[in-house]
C-alpha cells in the first residue's frame, strides 16, 4: 500500500492537498471527525485555515507546517490584480504571523512558514515583479514543502525498520501517522516499512487521553494498512511491558531541543520512564525541520495549554464536576537521556545528545 517507484507513494488518505493553481484551495481531511466519518474541508481563507489548525482539524507537527505553508498564497488571492508586490508582502507577512501563533510548540509550524515567506520576500522586492509572479513563487515554494514532507517520511521509515524486529510488541503514543504529515507518516512510517519487509508485529497503540488521538487515528490508519493491532488505555503501558509485550516505543515529536531534549504529546514522557525501567528500547521518529537548534533543552520549548473542556467532556458528555480546576498541557518533555535513538531522514541519531544531534545536522 505504501510503495515508492520515484512518485509520490498511495497514502491511506491524504491529509493536506492543494487542489488548482494559484486561484486554488486547501483541501484537509477533518480529524476531529474520524474515526466515525470521514469528510474534507475546503480551506479558502487565512482565518479558516488558523481555525482549523487551532481546533485539531489539521494536526501533526509535520502537516501543520505543510498546510500552514499555502497560508501566504491563502492571502494574496483576495488581492487585485494590480496590487504591487511590495504592498501584497505586507498581507504575506500578516497571514504568517497570524498563523504562526495558532499553536506555539510545533516547530515545523514557523518553519515551513519562513520558508515561504523568504521566498515571497525575494520576488516582491524585485524590480518588475507582478503580484502573479508573487502567487506562483508562494505556491511553488509550499508545494516544494509539501513533496519534501513525501519523500522525508518515506526516508525517515526506511532508517527506522531495521529496529523492527518479528514478533515485536510496539507500543505508539498519540499519531505520527499519514494523518499527521503529507506522506505516510514519522513514527508510523516505520512500521509500514517493516510491513513491506513482511515483518511479522504488533502494534499497542496508547488511546491518548484527552483528545484520544491514539484510538482514533492511529487505530484507523494500522488497521485500514492490515498492521496486526490492540488499542490500551493509556495507563495500561507499564502492566504490559511489565508481561514483556513490549520490544520497543516509538513516538513522533513535534519539537526537538540541540540537545536531544523531545516535546511530543502528553504522556509521552511517562511512557519514557516506564520503557527506561523496563530496558526497553524508546525511540523518536522526526524530520530534521522538527529539530529547533536555538533552544539548548526541552526546558525552553513552549508548552501549549489547552482548554478545560477537552479534559471535562468526551463525547458531549460532561465527565467531571461543573467549575472544577483543570490542567491541560498539550504536550510534555522527555530528556535525551531516556531516547536510545531518534531517526530522522537524514539518518539515525543513537543515544543523543548536543554533540551528536549537531553532527546529523550540520
Amino acid at each position: 500500500m505504501y510503495g515508492y517507484d520515484g512518485v509520490i507513494p498511495r497514502m491511506i488518505a491524504e491529509t493536506v492537498k492543494w487542489i488548482g493553481g494559484v486561484n486554488g484551495v486547501l483541501e484537509l481531511i477533518d480529524q476531529r471527525r474520524l474515526p466515525a466519518q470521514f469528510e474534507k474541508l475546503r480551506i479558502r481563507s487565512v482565518e479558516q485555515l488558523y481555525e482549523a489548525i487551532k481546533t485539531l482539524a489539521v494536526r501533526g507537527a509535520p502537516a501543520i507546517g505543510v498546510a500552514a505553508a499555502y497560508a501566504p498564497l491563502l492571502a494574496l488571492q483576495w488581492l487585485p490584480d494590480d496590487e504591487k508586490p511590495r504592498e501584497a508582502l505586507n498581507h504575506v507577512i500578516k497571514a504568517c504571523d497570524y498563523i504562526a501563533s495558532s499553536r506555539p510548540t510545533a516547530v515545523n509550524l514557523s518553519w515551513a512558514l519562513s520558508r515561504v515567506r523568504g521566498k515571497a520576500s525575494d520576488i516582491a522586492h524585485e524590480p518588475r515583479s507582478t503580484i502573479q509572479e508573487l502567487k506562483e513563487v508562494v505556491l511553488a515554494e509550499a508545494s516544494a514543502i509539501y513533496a519534501e514532507d513525501i519523500e522525508m517520511c518515506r526516508r525517515i521509515g526506511e532508517n527506522g525498520e531495521p529496529f523492527i524486529h518479528d514478533g515485536f510488541g510496539v507500543l505508539t503514543h498519540c499519531n505520527a501517522g499519514a494523518l499527521a504529515t503529507a506522506g505516510q507518516g514519522t513514527a508510523l512510517s516505520v512500521l509500514f516499512e517493516a510491513q513491506k519487509k513482511g515483518k511479522q508485529f504488533e502494534v499497542y497503540a496508547d488511546e491518548t487521553r484527552p483528545l484520544l488521538q491514539g484510538s482514533r487515528l492511529t487505530a484507523w490508519e494500522l488497521q485500514q494498512a492490515g498492521i496486526k493491532l490492540t488499542v490500551v488505555c493509556d495507563n495500561m503501558a507499564g502492566f504490559l511491558m511489565k508481561q514483556g509485550k513490549i520490544q520497543a516505543v516509538i513516538t513522533g515529536a513535534d519539537r526537538i531541543a540541540a540537545n536531544g531534549d523531545t516535546a511530543n504529546k502528553i504522556g509521552t514522557y511517562s511512557v519514557s520512564v516506564l520503557a527506561r525501567h523496563h530496558g526497553i528500547p524508546f525511540y523518536v521518529a522526526a524530520p530534521s525541520s522538527t529539530f529547533d537548534l536555538s533552544i539548548a533543552d526541552g526546558e525552553q520549548i513552549p508548552i501549549e495549554q489547552r482548554d478545560a473542556s477537552e479534559v471535562t467532556w468526551v463525547g458531549g458528555t460532561h465527565t467531571a464536576p461543573e467549575d472544577v480546576g483543570v490542567y491541560n498541557p498539550a504536550f510534555d518533555v522527555t530528556p535525551a537521556q531516556h531516547i536510545t535513538a531518534i531517526v530522522t531522514e537524514r539518518g539515525v541519531i543513537t543515544n543523543p545528545n548536543e554533540d551528536r544531534v549537531r553532527a546529523l545536522l550540520g
